[in-house]
């Protein structure tokens, strides 16, 4: 069985990776807008470079959570016939020992140059006085995906949701384009789709089941439903 998943911020905050999209939304006064933008990061790039480094700063203080390591136990099993979509810049996936992740967002743990586009691994704080280690220029930026910017890697998404035989969604909010579209694609295609979300996401009535509760309890539950039993 092949199997794609979605996931979303809901998977990492159990982790304690604030979503900034509770509450009221706002990160020290900011809105997130402010600081997720192309036209933020040209009228104050060194704001958004502090917005990312104290993202970046606090993945040092979180771990994996039972969701995040049920997944990587699950690819244990499947291999290739899984594949991780994951709308989250942090590295949760990665640390609980998942391989095969595809960031559509983007990594926090990356820097990319605006000149060349080119990635380089990052640790610790980004400025634009760093300059590229591929061609020297000094224009380093985040490797995130803003608001107003095209996702990573959409073609392989499809071509993934295309041969899948299951869909599933985990902790995401249903309303942020085109993830949110994914359910109806792998549904086109021919897949059963399964959503597991605290509560009901804006898309949960596109699903064939849907599943409430914490990420850290149902996605082990589901997994050992697929994993074999020991005799």
């Amino acid at each position: 069985m092949r199997i794609v998943v979605l996931t979303g911020a809901g998977v990492s905050a159990e982790s304690g990776v604030p979503t900034f999209r509770d509450a009221d939304g706002l990160w020290e006064g900011h809105r997130v807008e402010e600081v997720a933008t192309p036209e933020a990061f040209e009228a104050d790039a060194a704001l958004v470079h502090q917005f990312y480094d104290a993202r970046r700063a606090a993945l040092d203080t979180v771990e994996p959570n039972p969701a995040h390591r049920a997944l990587a136990e699950l690819e244990q099993h499947l291999g290739e016939d899984l594949l991780v979509v994951t709308q989250n810049i942090d590295d949760l996936h990665e640390r609980a020992g998942s391989r095969r992740v595809l960031h559509m967002h983007g990594e926090l743990r990356n820097a990319l140059c605006a000149g060349c586009r080119q990635r380089t691994p990052w640790q610790g704080s980004l400025s634009g006085d760093h300059a590229c280690a591929h061609c020297g220029a000094s224009a380093l930026r985040p490797d995130v995906v803003w608001f107003g910017e095209i996702p990573y890697r959409m073609d392989e998404i499809d071509d993934a949701l295309a041969a899948a035989d299951l869909f599933v969604s985990i902790g995401t909010s249903g309303a942020v384009y085109p993830a949110a579209g994914f359910v109806t694609a792998a549904r086109a295609y021919g897949a059963r789709t399964l959503e597991l979300n605290l509560e009901p996401s804006q898309g949960s009535h596109l699903f064939d089941e849907t599943r409430h509760g914490s990420a850290s309890s149902i996605v082990p539950a589901w997994v050992d439903e697929l994993l074999p039993t020991d005799s």
